[in-house]
């Protein structure tokens, strides 16, 4: 179930085939969910965005954003300076981002051999530990493996899986969401896509559509999460992954990057205190360029490298794309996730499909056909 199919339809623009990140031409993605139940229930997983396949060897423009950063992605420094991404993107939990990020650089060891080379991935993490027994580092390197293996261009699932697994937004279960824009122009259509790992925001401050659903949608309605004492409501995280195959360059990306965190605050989040909200948005427009530029009929260094770049005043539109398609991702994490229990007991309830039509004054569904 996401978003759509109550109803529920953000911006104008239209979505692409699949209104998924994979609507970006090469990009794919993978997840690997591990759940196991008792007093220290394991729930969490890890998700990887493979911008392309051959990403190891040639890498893409990119740029990222920090809405606020009580969090971490690996990797960023490179991003900012080099303006480039170099690996497959990976999305965990807080205390699983070093084995994800081992896995990755190891990844690229397999990719690319033995050489005089240096891998420093993309890795964000979101903190699942109400949930999940963090502390018993269930994510190993096979799991982050896996997720690569079976990365696919398919629609990525939603909600309880992979890296998201264990995640709550604005109050109800969160965890994985994605969707995408197209539009067309003189030259061609460009796509922009989006996934997200929700963990953030207040049920209170909840908006879509610019109505107040947090508000309509009381504790009464669905009882809010028991937090322990002196953790601090809206504590969690969203990390932002942004795709388009439009000729972006560095600072275009960063653009993008940061229009996303718009999205984050449309909806309601407002960057809280020990809340962790990046954004890392790439661009595979671009494509060829390769890690060192060198001519392959005379193993001389090219002193140039032939680009595109979107005209600035397409910006605007991408912008938009990037908002609304940031927008209904966070949305279909919410609607796919489904309620959950994990350590200690502890319960988050997923967003009810029909107080949420009723608060957005949408008709009521009609009844589900029994297969």
């Amino acid at each position: 179930m996401r978003a759509r199919d109550l109803g529920v339809v953000i911006g104008e623009h239209p979505p692409g085939p699949d209104n998924a990140i994979t609507d970006v031409a090469g990009v794919r993605v993978g997840h690997t969910t591990l759940q196991a139940d008792g007093r220290t229930a394991v729930r969490t997983g890890v998700t990887v965005v493979v911008p392309h396949d051959d990403i190891w060897t040639e890498p893409v423009f990119a740029g990222s954003h920090r809405l606020n950063g009580s969090g971490e992605m690996t990797g960023l420094d490179w991003v900012r300076e080099s303006g480039e991404l170099t690996t497959a993107i990976g999305l965990t939990n807080t205390h699983s981002v070093g084995v994800v990020r081992d896995e990755l650089v190891a990844a690229q060891v397999r990719a690319r051999g033995e050489g005089l080379y240096w891998s420093l991935p993309a890795v964000g993490e979101t903190y699942d530990g109400l949930l999940n027994d963090i502390n018993g580092f269930h994510v190993r390197p096979d799991h982050v493996r896996a997720a690569l293996d079976h990365a696919t261009a398919a629609p990525p699932a939603e909600g309880n899986v992979g890296g998201g697994t264990g995640m709550i937004c604005h109050g109800f279960k969160g965890g994985i969401g994605t969707a995408s824009r197209v539009t067309d122009t003189a030259t061609g259509r460009y796509t922009v896509g989006v996934l997200v790992q929700a963990n953030h925001g207040r049920r209170e401050r909840l908006r879509i559509n610019g109505v107040a659903v947090g508000e309509l949608i009381t504790g009464d309605d669905i009882p809010l999460p028991e937090l322990p004492d002196r953790y601090e409501p809206g504590s969690g995280s969203i990390i932002v992954v942004v795709a388009t195959d439009a000729p972006l360059l560095p600072h275009q990306c960063t653009r993008l990057a940061q229009r996303a965190a718009l999205a984050v605050g449309r909806l309601g989040g407002t960057g809280e205190q020990y809340s962790g909200d990046l954004m890392l948005a790439f661009a595979t427009g671009n494509r060829g360029i390769p890690p060192y530029a060198w001519d392959e009929d005379t193993a001389v260094a090219r002193p140039e490298v032939p680009l595109r770049m979107v005209a600035p005043q397409l910006m605007t539109r991408l912008f938009d794309l990037t908002i609304e398609a940031t927008e209904e991702a966070i949305v279909n994490a919410l609607v796919a996730a489904t309620t959950m229990t994990g350590r200690n007991g502890f319960t988050v309830h997923a967003l009810d499909h029909d107080l949420l039509r009723r608060a957005l004054s949408l008709p009521p569904r009609p009844p589900q056909e029994t297969p």
